[in-house]
Formats: structure tokens, C-alpha cells, sequence
């Protein structure tokens, strides 16, 4: 990954001028703005991960991040050039790049800038997979999904408002029990594939190792949990 870095700070971009383009930045300077490096980037999960998980991951960081700062369109596009990296079709994300006039300095999307000058940055699980990732069974659901809830467990009844229809449904659960556990209760109870749920409580996503009573969940409070509708692939 260095190596590629190196490479691109002397690569000429190919705008059919032979010369570097510099974008302006709403600083009113200029930032070098390199070509997508054609190489996958490396690296390894701290706590290994199932296909299932990562795509989890992946899906909670691209549906919360224009919440948090930049522009929609601008996070879509990153989006859209990561999967078609990945992919290995480096053509294709670099002309997303440009049809978007995104600026990738170092020659990877782990730091974008608009033409505003406006910072963007995408996680590496984001990218590519690592290289200690958890192959799954075909069929299988992933070890967090299929653990039995813990003995001593009290039972509570949590509000969750669903995105896909904009109603508040009750689910008993158990406190020992965690979302992912909660996530197939739901799924039993409403027909939600877990793999498609993605659980906030005070703007916070929950992970699916998170233990319901460790998610501070008050009372008469209401979970949001956004449902992705759209067909996979």
C-alpha cells in the first residue's frame, strides 16, 4: 500500500495534458489530486470477522455517514467506487470519481476531498476484506445469530420503531440476550431478515454482540431500527 503511494506522487494523471490536476480547495488552495492506485489494500480485523458481519458493517457505515458531515451524493458515489474497487475495476471507480469531482490525494478512498475541499473518509473494512475474515457455510447463520441467550435473564418489552413502515411494534426480549439474538426474535415476529436491520437507540447504532442490557435502554424509550428494503447485489 506505501509502495503504491510512493508511485502516485510522481504518476501523471491521464487528462490528456501530461500534468498533475490540482483542484481548488474552499480555502482557496490547490490539493494534487492523484489516480485511483490499482491495488487492493491489506489489512487485518482486531476481532475476526464472518462475511455476514463485515457486510453488516459495512452497510451501518454508509447508511450513517452522510448524518454526520459532507454531502449525500458525494458519500453515494464513494460508496459506488468502493464496491467497484473491490471488484477490481479500477476504470470504472476512477470515472466515478470524476463524475463526481472527488479528489483522492494519496490515491486511495481512505481520504477524499469534494470540490468544495470538503473531507471524506472511508474505513478499510469499507475497501476490501481482511485477510483474517471468517469464512461462513453456505446456508449457515453467523455464531453471533445462533447463540442462546444467557440463564438469569430478565424479560423485558422493548418499542422499536421500524423505517419500513413507520409503525412502533412491542418485542419481549431478555436482557441477557444480545441484538443479534434480538434481531432473529424480530425477524420471527415481523418477517425482518436480521441481515437487513440495523438497530440506533440515542443516535447510537447497536452492534450485534451488544448485550440488550448493556445498551441502556430506558423505559418507554423507543429503538430506531432502519430496514434496508432494497434487493441485495
Amino acid at each position: 500500500m506505501g509502495g503504491c503511494i510512493g508511485i502516485n506522487r510522481h504518476r501523471r494523471s491521464e487528462n490528456g495534458s501530461g500534468e498533475n490536476v490540482s483542484r481548488p480547495t474552499s480555502a482557496g488552495s490547490t490539493r494534487k489530486n492523484h489516480p485511483l492506485c490499482p491495488e487492493t489494500i491489506r489489512w487485518r480485523s482486531d476481532v475476526p470477522l464472518t462475511e455476514g458481519q463485515l457486510r453488516s458493517k459495512r452497510d451501518e457505515f454508509w447508511d450513517t455517514a452522510p448524518a454526520f458531515e459532507g454531502r449525500k451524493e458525494i458519500w453515494d458515489a464513494l460508496r459506488a467506487a468502493a464496491v467497484a474497487a473491490e471488484s477490481t475495476d479500477f476504470q470504472h471507480a476512477q470515472a466515478i470519481l470524476d463524475g463526481a469531482n472527488i479528489s483522492v490525494p494519496n490515491g486511495f478512498l481512505t481520504e477524499c476531498y469534494d470540490e468544495l475541499g470538503t473531507r471524506y473518509q472511508v474505513p478499510v473494512y469499507c475497501l476490501s476484506y481482511p485477510i483474517n475474515i471468517v469464512k461462513e457455510d453456505s446456508g449457515r447463520d453467523s455464531p453471533i445469530e445462533t447463540t442462546e441467550p444467557a440463564e438469569g435473564g430478565t424479560e423485558v418489552v422493548l418499542k422499536l420503531r421500524l423505517s419500513s413502515t413507520c409503525q412502533d411494534v412491542k418485542l419481549p426480549i431478555f436482557t441477557t440476550d444480545t441484538i443479534g439474538i434480538a434481531k432473529k426474535k424480530l425477524q420471527f415476529q415481523e418477517g425482518l431478515e436480521p441481515s437487513k436491520q440495523r438497530w440506533f437507540f440515542g443516535g447510537k447504532p447497536l452492534g450485534d454482540s451488544l448485550h440488550v442490557e448493556d445498551a441502556k435502554i430506558l423505559p418507554g424509550y423507543v429503538v430506531q431500527v432502519i430496514v434496508n428494503t432494497e434487493q441485495n447485489g
